[in-house]
């Protein structure tokens, strides 16, 4: 079993699995920390411990990719999604400023946790990709996790309208080079190898434009679950 999937991912395998686990079990922990640390200076230090740790994790990955060894044009660039999201999520930990934690939150319990779910990984558990794929998701969730649940930066309507001005910004950009590449990244032009949520929506570009709406309706719940509550603490 351990074989097999050391060379070939299987999705909701056995290493999956183990995964999403270890996913969940961190978040617990990382909620409990951040409402401990509200309001003292433990807040900032460990939120900017944490904003060093992503790059210093995720950076020399990224380099990997871009060696000889490596290399694929198709996967390597740092063009999709969650490839911003850690920046933004490192830059939210270090600032705490609650647009930067709202949208990497909304970015984070969906785009980035639909990943984890439904990931397009040819890469068993022993290679250096698979490493890098888990690390950069897990570490964009839990950092919105600690922001949001922990210190409680919930997103308002701001931050939703931010979040998908930057989305747009980023799928025109990534569509266009993909189209004048011949590249897919984000499956902005094409489904992903394996089986995902996109399988339910239709074919391109249809599933594309139900995409979006999909995840323009699932923020706006999110955030007026996160602007209900934050009246209601007021109240």
């Amino acid at each position: 079993m351990w074989a097999e999937e050391s060379t070939r991912f299987t999705t909701f395998g056995p290493v999956h699995v183990i995964m999403l686990v270890t996913f969940v079990l961190v978040c617990v922990p990382l909620v409990r920390c951040g409402r401990r640390h509200r309001g003292t200076g433990r807040e900032v230090r460990f939120s900017r411990a944490f904003a060093v740790l992503i790059p210093v994790v995720t950076v020399p990955m990224q380099l990997l990719q871009l060696t000889p060894s490596e290399w694929d044009l198709d996967t390597s660039l740092p063009l999709q999604i969650c490839d911003f999201a850690w920046v933004l999520a490192s830059y939210a930990l270090w600032t705490r400023k609650r647009w930067a934690a709202g949208v990497s939150w909304l970015w984070g319990l969906t785009l980035t946790l639909q990943g984890m779910l439904t990931p397009d990984l040819a890469s068993g558990w022993a290679e250096p990709r698979f490493a890098m794929f888990w690390a950069m998701h897990w570490l964009i969730v839990w950092s919105a996790v600690y922001l949001v649940w922990g210190l409680g930066l919930y997103p308002g309507w701001r931050e939703l309208r931010i979040a998908i001005g930057l989305t747009s910004l980023w799928a025109a950009g990534v569509m266009t080079f993909n189209a004048i590449i011949g590249t897919n990244y984000g499956y902005l032009n094409g489904k992903p190898n394996n089986a995902s949520a996109l399988d339910y929506l239709g074919p391109w570009p249809s599933y594309v434009v139900i995409e979006v709406a999909i995840v323009i309706a699932v923020w706006t719940l999110m955030t007026w679950a996160c602007v209900r509550r934050t009246r209601t603490a007021a109240g």
